[in-house]
């Protein structure tokens, strides 16, 4: 009987903020190093949403260490109810301090004993940062800053940090201090601090991301995934990513939406048709990028 993939769960702790926050990681554990990806969600999303937990099964059993992780300030809480329930550390969120969690995700994986996974399980010579999203933008900001990361792939990534913030919305948003996106999914009005507008302003070149695609991804190998029926992040943005980055490997999905077909809750043991899509391109452009035989 072949080997089933294991979860191991662990909690992290940064320098920056005092939030503690939660990963995990599904292997086959069968003593031998393995390429590690590392999956980082999107707005308004977690680690656990939807068919997350199925494609990390999915991913372990092709042979890879996947690991995901909850950013600190997504509005979920260590051991609550494992939706978004903190609105208010949900407000006080920012790409630098998702761009820091993400690091002290990869400075844990590089210490010996401070995730619980054993390291005969990873070939940390062979990482990947996986963002969907919003979580696709920060992994090409992350990648261009630490060297540790040897490839990338985003899944219907955006192309900037700051969507065009509006000028009579910068107004009144400067003036209460805050203003409030809805969760669909929810109901939920979500709070969004000025503080995320100082924030970019104040780390301009950090969060740039033509700038690091431009500047720091050359000779490391990036997959651009979109679907062509993308109805929150357009497709033009894949297409902007590919012009700054020419190298990068772009693949445009037929019929696929946004989600890749997900929902929260996911209550099937299979992955969604679309995500299943993205799955095995990523796979096949891992297992190339890795010059790993089948």
């Amino acid at each position: 009987m072949p080997f089933q993939p294991v979860s191991v769960d662990f909690l992290l702790s940064s320098p920056h903020h005092s939030r503690p926050f939660a990963a995990d990681a599904r292997f086959v554990a069968d003593g031998r190093p393995k390429p590690v990806v590392v999956f980082v969600h999107g707005f308004k999303g977690f680690k656990d949403w939807g068919h997350f937990n199925v494609l990390a099964e999915w991913f372990a059993r092709q042979g890879f260490v996947f690991v995901k992780l909850n950013l600190s300030h997504n509005g979920l809480v260590v051991g609550g109810t494992g939706d978004l329930e903190d609105l208010e550390a949900f407000g006080r969120n920012n790409f630098s301090l998702e761009l820091d969690d993400i690091g002290v995700l990869l400075d844990a994986l590089f210490a010996p004993g401070q995730t619980a996974l054993p390291a005969a399980e990873m070939d940390l010579s062979d990482l990947a940062l996986l963002g969907h999203s919003r979580g696709g933008g920060l992994v090409l900001l992350k990648t261009a800053e630490d060297p540790r990361v040897k490839a990338v792939v985003t899944w219907a990534a955006i192309s900037d940090v700051n969507p065009g913030w509006p000028e009579p919305l910068m107004q009144q948003w400067q003036q209460q201090g805050v203003f409030h996106v809805e969760n669909s999914r929810t109901g939920q009005q979500l709070p969004l601090y000025f503080q995320i507008v100082e924030d970019y302003h104040q780390n301009r070149l950090r969060l740039d991301i033509r700038h690091g695609l431009r500047r720091k991804l050359k000779g490391r190998p990036l997959l651009v995934l979109h679907g062509d029926q993308d109805e929150t992040v357009p497709l033009a943005r894949a297409h902007q990513l590919k012009e700054w980055q020419p190298a990068a490997e772009l693949v445009v999905l037929p019929g696929v939406t946004h989600n890749f077909g997900g929902a929260h809750p996911w209550q099937q043991e299979q992955l969604p048709t679309e995500a299943q899509q993205a799955a095995e391109v990523t796979v096949e452009f891992l297992r190339r990028a890795f010059s790993i035989k089948n």
